[in-house]
């Protein structure tokens, strides 16, 4: 698919009524493909078959995951919810649930943490915005996954050690709202996120906003780069099969120099038409195209060197930059081989923080395939988070992350404005502490999980 015209491209990006034209232009067309209101689900729910026609619609809605007991029974729960923000105020069932946690989808993102390294590595501006953004483009290949991952605790972390020489640590650092912050770091690259979602829930589907902030500091030049990605759109929530899209635009900025890249995912069409499709371009800071992307998010990503009208160069060729990981087949969570190493305790640090997501007992339930005990568990984790509020105000005192630290910095986003946290750098202390230390640790001493506050894990 050729790549749109840089200059509508350039105009709609550069300015926030532009931008936020091309959202809502997206989204008042997203659904028209294959969804239709049908006789067996409550009036005016859409149901969408992202690979069929509007005739496929009342067939489409008997699938999914739930039974029929279930499903109806949810939307009975849920329907009270429609047009809120259902972020943090629903208790959603395991059965809906992946055996991870949030702060390892966080964690999974660097899959092709490579793709860092070599535009670390690379002398050319416009090459770091395509392997910069190739790297942001190489995440949703993961979010396409319709199951949803666990909520952390307050306080819970995940560490991740043995990829790409890097050093991994996430905190959920609020809980009302939900706020999860994180940082990466090896010898070419830093990483931090900052990250919070708001959402509207519309019945059989939810719009999904990003209000976050991802920054990649690149170590040799020291420049750094700003990611504002698009929103995202869930359809088949309850009646169907469920499935991911996120159209509109991701805009990569080059914040020390000024050049970017612009990214349009296109909205999936009548039977799937245009779905995974990205194309764009990297701008220098004229807003001059300088070099065209284009592929599927699912699958792969290719560049080629344009001219100003963004036409590619005669002697010049499409090349590849990216491609997606072969992945296991028939996997009964859709997880890469990548995502089931994130609960292996192969990639943890030696002496693995009590607080760690791979320690949850309803995790770790549900990956052996009890559901009954990973709902228990669930449920008794959510009333000692109660609990341990209610302690917090009783002492008149407020939850302190351990890692990060909430900075005076509100920084706008498209979607609202957005409290940073930022890395307080004894993580790397405390890892450098256990690292030289002489402990061994056997399987069997690995620590109960413990986020609590008011718990001593100096002692652990």
């Amino acid at each position: 698919m050729a790549p749109m015209d840089p200059k509508q491209t350039t105009s709609s990006s550069s300015s926030g009524g532009g931008f936020f034209a091309s959202i809502a232009s997206t989204f008042s067309n997203f659904g028209t493909s294959a969804s239709k209101s049908v006789n067996d689900t409550p009036e005016g729910l859409e149901v969408v078959n992202p690979e069929g026609g509007t005739e496929d619609a009342e067939e489409e809605a008997k699938k999914g995951r739930w039974k029929d007991e279930e499903r109806d029974s949810y939307w009975k729960m849920m329907q009270k919810y429609v047009g809120s923000d259902i972020t943090s105020m629903v208790t959603l069932p395991v059965i809906v649930f992946e055996p991870m946690t949030m702060l390892q989808r966080m964690a999974e993102l660097m899959e092709y943490s490579y793709l860092l390294d070599m535009a670390d590595e690379t002398d050319d501006p416009y090459m770091r915005l395509v392997y910069a953004s190739s790297f942001f483009i190489s995440v949703y290949y993961a979010y396409q996954r319709t199951w949803k991952p666990f909520n952390p605790i307050l306080g819970e972390t995940y560490e991740m050690a043995n990829h790409g020489g890097m050093s991994f640590i996430a905190e959920q650092v609020c809980h009302h709202p939900p706020m999860s912050a994180g940082h990466a770091e090896n010898e070419h690259f830093i990483y931090d996120i900052t990250s919070k979602l708001k959402t509207k829930f519309l019945g059989n589907s939810a719009d999904v906003y990003p209000v976050g902030r991802t920054r990649v500091t690149l170590k040799r030049d020291g420049v750094t780069l700003d990611l504002v990605p698009p929103p995202t759109k869930i359809s088949n929530l309850i009646f169907g099969r469920t499935w991911i899209d996120s159209p509109g635009d991701m805009v990569l900025t080059n914040l020390t120099t000024g050049d970017k890249v612009v990214l349009y995912f296109q909205p999936c069409g009548w039977f799937g038409a245009g779905r995974y499709e990205v194309d764009g371009y990297v701008y220098n800071s004229s807003e001059e195209p300088k070099i065209l992307i284009t592929g599927k998010w699912n699958e792969a990503l290719s560049y080629q060197v344009c001219d100003p009208e963004g036409e590619p160069l005669p002697g010049t060729e499409l090349k590849e930059v990216w491609r997606v990981a072969e992945t296991p087949k028939k996997d009964k969570f859709q997880y890469t081989y990548f995502a089931h190493k994130l609960n292996s305790f192969d990639t943890a640090p030696k002496k693995l923080l009590p607080s760690d997501s791979r320690l949850r007992p309803d995790r770790m339930a549900l990956e052996k395939g009890d559901l009954s005990v990973s709902g228990n568990e669930k449920s008794s984790l959510e009333e000692r988070q109660r609990a341990e509020k209610r302690n917090r105000e009783a002492k008149n005192q407020k939850f302190t992350p351990r890692w990060f630290d909430l900075t005076e910095e509100v920084t706008p986003t498209p979607w609202g404005e957005l409290e940073v946290y930022q890395y307080n750098g004894k993580y790397t202390e405390h890892r450098a502490a256990v690292d030289s230390s002489d402990c061994i640790e056997e399987p069997e001493s690995r620590p109960e999980f413990n986020p609590w506050q008011f718990d001593n894990l100096e002692a652990e």
